[in-house]
């Protein structure tokens, strides 16, 4: 619960410093985008802290860890999240992806020896994610101005919201052992390593094919969450055709 704390302290911060900065322009208006000039200073330092901490210790964890490894921590950290999703599954009203995920939990908590292995998997039960922003995208609340995060990157207040329901969704959260703090930095630490690991080809692809970094990653991010809602959303029936 510390965590969706510090991210609410965090994200009032940024939108009274944006509220504070020069008046959204008919282009930032446009875009959505009020906190464009906080926006891109955030950027720079989310810039630098991941080149001169995190892409570091990616490459050290890369040498250090195998593929076979990483792979495993990655399922183990995936099945982590899995009653999270549920729960979000059965707030979207998917009773199919909701089966699916109950089952991928109960087979690779059991079998998978807590996730490290995919016997789901080999058992052809898909994955998928699901999170409390898209969940309310889902439900039709609109996603807000876009923001970036100090450390967490892109967002709007729609999904900074839905991370910190996410954070009080986790069961983890509330398992009281002495180690508790060390475990969740841990878990948070090896997530980034994993995330960052997975997604650095593409954030390289974007710096290096775009003529203006900030925007070309504003509008992936925001081309990634509406499908994602898309997924779930309910179809809205077709009007009959006449006769």
């Amino acid at each position: 619960m510390g965590r969706g704390r510090t991210l609410a302290v965090l994200l009032c911060g940024l939108v009274l410093t944006a509220c504070a900065t020069t008046p959204p322009t008919p282009e930032m208006a446009a875009n959505n985008d009020p906190y464009e000039p906080t926006n891109r200073e955030m950027l720079q330092i989310n810039g630098k802290i991941d080149r001169y901490f995190v892409v570091p210790t990616v490459a050290v964890y890369f040498v250090l860890v195998p593929d076979s490894g990483r792979r495993a921590v990655h399922r183990f950290l995936e099945n982590l999240t899995l009653p999270t999703t549920l729960v979000n599954d059965l707030l979207e009203g998917q009773a199919t992806r909701g089966g699916q995920t109950a089952a991928r939990f109960a087979i690779n908590t059991t079998i998978g020896l807590g996730g490290f292995l995919d016997p789901a998997g080999r058992m052809k039960i898909p994955d998928h994610g699901a999170d409390f922003g898209v969940t309310l995208g889902a439900w039709g609340v609109d996603e807000g101005p876009y923001m970036v995060l100090p450390f967490l990157g892109p967002s709007n207040p729609r999904d900074a919201f839905g991370l910190a329901v996410d954070v009080g969704l986790d069961p983890t959260n509330y398992i009281p052992f002495k180690q508790h703090i060390w475990w969740g930095a841990g878990r948070y630490y090896f997530t980034v390593l994993d995330l960052r690991g997975q997604t650095f080809q593409t954030v390289q692809t974007i710096q290096r094919s775009s003529i203006d970094y900030y925007s070309a990653l504003r509008s992936f991010y925001r081309q990634l969450r509406a499908n994602a809602v898309r997924a779930v959303r309910p179809q809205k029936p077709q009007d009959l055709p006449d006769f």
